[in-house]
C-alpha cells in the first residue's frame, strides 16, 4: 500500500509541475513622451510586465490592446496588463499576469502620450 500511495504522489507531482506555466517578465521604460522599446517580439505565453517611468511623467501606466482595436476606449483594452498602481518618476511598477497569444498587439501610455508600438506574438 505504501509503494502504490507513494507512486500516485509522484506521479501527480509531476503532474501538476507539467501544467505550471512559466511566467516571464517583459520590461518596459518609459522617458518623455516614449517607451525606450519601440517593438517587442515574444513567444506565446504568460507575461508580467514591468514598466519603469524614467522622469517621462509625473505618473504613467500601460495599455495593451489587440492590433486593429480603438485603444481610446477601455473595454478594448487588456486589464491584466495594467501596472497595479500608476508608476511615479523613478519607481517600478508591475501589471499582473497576461496570458499572450499567436498575435499583433499595440501597447502604449495614454498619460504620457506615447505613441501605439507593436507586440508581436509567434
Amino acid at each position: 500500500m505504501k509503494k502504490i500511495i507513494a507512486t500516485l504522489v509522484i506521479v501527480l507531482g509531476f503532474a501538476f509541475n507539467a501544467n505550471a506555466q512559466e511566467v516571464k517578465t517583459v520590461s518596459l521604460e518609459q522617458t518623455a513622451g516614449e517607451f525606450t522599446q519601440k517593438s517587442i517580439t515574444l513567444s506565446e505565453g504568460t507575461y508580467v510586465f514591468e514598466v519603469t517611468n524614467n522622469n517621462a511623467a509625473p505618473e504613467v501606466g500601460l495599455v495593451l490592446i489587440e492590433d486593429g482595436k480603438d485603444g481610446s476606449k477601455p473595454e478594448n483594452h487588456i486589464k491584466d496588463a495594467y501596472v497595479s498602481q500608476m508608476v511615479k518618476h523613478g519607481k517600478k511598477e508591475s501589471s499582473k499576469k497576461v496570458n499572450l497569444k499567436k498575435g499583433t498587439y499595440k501597447y502604449f501610455c495614454p498619460f504620457n502620450k506615447t505613441p501605439q508600438y507593436t507586440l508581436v506574438v509567434e
